[in-house]
């Protein structure tokens, strides 16, 4: 999947949540989410899209992001 439609995507989830009175709440619900439904590929992918600079993210799914553990299973991959 290219990183512009992980970026869209986590933009997408960011507008939903963005209704959330407190800030906390919504970056909480984006990592939630995201944590839950991406595969370890593209949590990776987009975690390391944030690393080099982030184009494109909004602040809620950047700062969600921010927050993300990659599973241990993707990050050897990673590291290997």
């Amino acid at each position: 999947m290219s990183i512009e439609h992980l970026v869209q995507m986590a933009n997408d989830i960011g507008h939903f949540f963005a209704s959330e009175p407190q800030r906390a709440d919504a970056i909480e619900g984006i990592a939630s989410h995201i944590q839950k439904f991406w595969d370890p590929r593209m949590l990776r992918h987009i975690v390391t899209h944030l690393k080099n600079g982030g184009d494109g993210l909004d602040q809620l799914p950047r700062a969600a992001i921010a927050t993300l553990k990659i599973p241990a299973d993707a990050a050897q991959r990673q590291a290997g």
